[in-house]
């Protein structure tokens, strides 16, 4: 293939055709070549046998006298489309240039293969197209209503010697782009335009052919996206050389300007709003301007909401176009004039609220007798409001009962009073309401208790549906005008202003219940005097000097006042100082110790140390906090966090204040030893199989120790990056006791992790591969050993990344591959020799008989 591969300059198959005065674009392109990636083009003319230069890309003086001129304005000029292909484009073409085009390109191949130029054949013919429109002056103004037909003529013809087809496009202008309506192409084909394939389905868009070569285009069902003007647009095509068609020119004609008259339904009226029992009077007029003989179907909807469709709405009533209308009791629908309908409902309810719209359809007499549908429209909704009759009554809300002190019941009656016209079809409920009364004079929304629906059914809010359901707050109805409301034990937070909404609710036709109207009480003031509860906590710790390894300990004493029986709740914090110092200081939950005395670990997570803090209850009021074993990391500042409860109803406890102790510190004023880690390699870059050793290297400054006196917890990690972007992988670790642990890997290679000094420990990676490449680091955790014998366990200190390169060993890869091919070739070439040796020996010998010339001297030339 490398052999076979060459330049290759290409132009399209020839004879072009194109028509005289048009523009010609002819394309070439080169492929398969060398040299730079933008390549140049040479165009040259012969009408015999010569050519003559026209246009070149990289040469400026290449134009011969004779095209100069028309180079220079502009007709004649070449268009880059791409590196490798170029457009030749001649404006105006005329028979003086017919003849052929040759495309070279300057060689810029090491060696010469392939074609460097094409030539194309372009022959000109006369222009042998007309297209005309109608002549008469009334159909270039047409003035139509909606959902009439019309008919619009063109004739398109040509006389070209050469074998052309014509296309045939019916096109519209609306605003100032035209768009394609439906065409006759080239291949005898009808193509409907964008948005008008269903129509061309339906037959309402046709494309017809007649004598004296006339296209018509008939449009029926005409609608407002009608409206515009109108043009046939003809264009001539030809099949090329490579049986290709080709477009060669293209001509229009403007063939009329079409306006459609709109056909509108509209309400006479806007928003309505009528009393219930009144009627509603609405009427639809029907906007046209047709003035032959026509009818009107018209049907009134009703919805919910304006934005229903016709499938969604309820059919109120209709008239069809022989003015029949449908039966119904309390609407009635009558036809006022030729183009009014009036639609009237009696007696109104609140439920006939809502949006009515009508729908309008014109039918018009055919020739056969028969009606067509030619337009249907429906109107914009008008919205109608019935307000309800509200029946008249007063709300008085009194506290039967009150608390003096926290616990006591509360019992709230809300009664109904001047009620007038009590009828059966009137229906009360209530629904009640808290709000909290503040110092200041900041507006409280008052907050929903519970409310009845028409059906009396109990609907809870929020705030009071756990109590309610306990049993703690109830709610009755006493009588038919009065509701009650009843707080078994009520607590500081019930006190506030409650209120009572009742709602009347009237019964309609179809005997559902709708909400006429709301009366709200005056709010009651639910309060008792009492002092505010006072909670002191004090932290003392029992030793005042202690070093790591020895037991904390501190007691927190509780005093309290206006509390009665008080039981607490105690929680032990921490604050540590945290390594980013961004953050500020955050505070752990250690234990707790709630007023029923069970103990709790919160974010104690050391299970090493799981026994290691004690909290307990030594008097009522004095709780003690152990921690035994401390250690360099338990630094910080310790509290006790108090919450007192007392008894509450029903045998539950409530909170009443909580209270925050003084801090106690624990601070290990040492001078001990400052680690630091480096991790070291011999050899960071080593070839696929190999060994490579990591060393992770322990240093101590400041106070020294002896190796019995501390131990390390290593840890190796690996980053596979060369950049620190991706997470760490934990390879493998080693904890104070000499524990090896290795995670899970995928590759061949193999891990193994020992301690070769007191402060040094090694990672080796046996049958390194591709993927154990990247930055390797190892994190070390300290642990020293106090004067009491306990271990302390210091920060971790991570050591700085060493990268590991694994390169591939060339030689080594291909040493066997080569002497066994080396091999196998060598011992089939013997064989083959071999075996061609015997076949010539002893399969393909024959006998050759020759017959025996005597040796005799060659005569003389004058004896022969």
């Amino acid at each position: 293939l490398a052999f076979c591969r060459g330049r290759i300059v290409r132009v399209p198959k020839g004879p072009l055709i194109r028509v005289v005065g048009t523009e010609v674009v002819i394309p070439c392109s080169v492929s398969d070549y060398d040299g730079p990636s933008e390549q140049n083009f040479d165009w040259e003319f012969s009408r015999e046998t010569d050519f003559m230069r026209i246009v070149s890309t990289w040469d400026s003086t290449f134009t011969s006298e004779e095209y100069q001129k028309r180079v220079g304005r502009g007709d004649i000029k070449l268009r880059r489309s791409s590196n490798d292909a170029v457009e030749l484009v001649i404006r105006n073409i005329q028979p003086t240039d017919q003849g052929r085009y040759k495309c070279s390109t300057p060689s810029t191949d090491a060696t010469v293969q392939g074609n460097y130029d094409a030539e194309v054949q372009v022959k000109v013919i006369s222009d042998g197209l007309s297209v005309s429109g109608s002549k008469a002056r009334s159909s270039s103004s047409l003035r139509l209503s909606e959902g009439d037909s019309f008919r619009l003529r063109c004739s398109a013809i040509t006389t070209s010697p050469e074998h052309t087809h014509l296309h045939v496009t019916w096109q519209i202008k609306s605003g100032s782009t035209w768009r394609d309506i439906l065409s006759l192409t080239h291949e005898g084909k009808f193509q409907p335009g964008p948005g008008y394939e269903e129509r061309y389905r339906n037959g309402d868009i046709r494309l017809d052919t007649g004598a004296n070569d006339t296209y018509r285009l008939s449009v029926s069902q005409a609608s407002s996206v009608d409206a515009g003007a109108y043009r046939c647009l003809v264009s001539e095509w030809v099949r090329g050389a490579d049986g290709s068609w080709q477009k060669i020119q293209e001509k229009s004609v403007d063939i009329a300007s079409v306006s459609i008259q709109r056909t509108d339904v509209v309400i006479s009226t806007s928003n309505v709003s009528v009393t219930e029992r009144d009627s509603l009077d609405l009427t639809c007029n029907i906007t046209t301007d047709r003035s032959g003989i026509f009818q009107a179907e018209v049907m009134w909807y009703f919805s919910a909401s304006p934005d229903d469709t016709l499938s969604d709405a309820q059919l109120l009533l209709s008239m069809d176009r022989d003015s029949v209308v449908s039966d119904s009791t309390l609407i009635s629908l009558s036809h006022v004039d030729r183009n009014s309908y009036r639609l009237l409902v009696r007696d109104v309810d609140v439920e006939d609220s809502g949006y009515y719209f009508c729908e309008a359809a014109i039918w018009v007499p055919l020739h056969n007798g028969s009606w067509h549908k030619v337009v249907e429209r429906t109107s914009a909704p008008v919205s109608v409001v019935v307000t309800a009759l509200e029946p008249d009554y007063e709300v008085f809300l009194n506290a039967s009962k009150t608390p003096k002190f926290s616990d006591d019941p509360t019992e709230l009656n809300c009664r109904i009073t001047n009620a007038q016209d009590r009828e059966a079809n009137i229906r009360f409920t209530v629904s009640w309401y808290y709000r909290q009364r503040l110092r200041s004079d900041a507006m409280v929304t008052g907050e929903l208790l519970a409310t009845m629906d028409a059906d009396w059914t109990l609907l809870l809010g929020d705030r009071s549906r756990e109590r309610i359901q306990n049993g703690e707050i109830i709610f009755s109805k006493k009588s038919a005008d009065t509701f009650s409301l009843r707080i078994q034990w009520t607590s500081e937070s019930d006190r506030g202003d409650y209120f009572c909404v009742i709602s009347a609710w009237s019964r309609h036709r179809n005997n559902s219940w709708v909400k006429s109207k709301d009366v709200t009480s005056a709010s009651v003031n639910v309060f008792w005097a009492t002092q505010d509860y006072t909670l002191t906590v004090e932290a003392v710790k029992l030793k005042p000097f202690f070093v790591a390894g020895h037991t904390f300990e501190m007691t927190c004493k509780v005093s309290s006042k206006n509390i009665k029986t008080p039981r607490y709740s105690v929680l032990i914090t921490a604050e540590k100082p945290l390594t980013d110092q961004s953050n500020p200081n955050g505070t752990t939950r250690i234990i707790s110790l709630n007023q029923d005395s069970v103990v709790r670990l919160e974010d104690w997570t050391d299970q090493t140390r799981v026994d290691g803090v004690v909290l307990e209850k030594v008097q009522e009021n004095e709780f003690r906090y152990r921690m035994y074993q401390t250690q360099i990391s338990d630094a910080g500042l310790y509290r006790c966090v108090v919450t007192a409860w007392s008894p509450g109803g029903g045998g539950m406890w409530r909170e009443a204040v909580n209270g925050l102790s003084n801090p106690i510190q624990i601070d290990f004023q040492t001078s001990g030893p400052v680690f630091n880690v480096s991790v070291h390699s011999d050899s960071p870059t080593i070839y696929q199989g190999e060994v490579a050793d990591l060393l992770c290297i322990v240093t101590m400054e400041g106070m020294a120790l002896e190796p019995d006196d501390m131990s390390f917890d290593v840890s190796w990690f690996a980053v596979r990056s060369f950049a620190l972007d991706r997470e760490p992988i934990l390879l493998a670790s080693l904890d104070r006791r000499g524990i090896v642990t290795q995670s899970r890997r995928n590759g061949s290679s193999d891990l193994s992790l020992e301690r070769i000094s007191p402060l040094e420990f090694r990672l080796r990676v046996h049958g390194c591969e591709d993927h154990d490449f990247g930055n390797h680091y190892c994190v070390v955790t300290p642990w020293v050993r106090s004067a009491t014998g306990v271990w302390q366990r210091e920060p971790d200190v991570k050591a700085k990344p060493i990268f590991l390169s694994v390169k591939m060993d060339v030689l080594n890869a291909f040493k066997y591959p080569l002497l066994i091919g080396i091999g196998l070739a060598t011992v089939i070439g013997l064989l083959s020799c071999l075996i061609g040796y015997c076949s010539s020996r002893w399969c393909c010998k024959k006998e050759v008989q020759e017959t025996r010339r005597e040796r005799r001297r060659l005569m003389s030339m004058e004896m022969d």
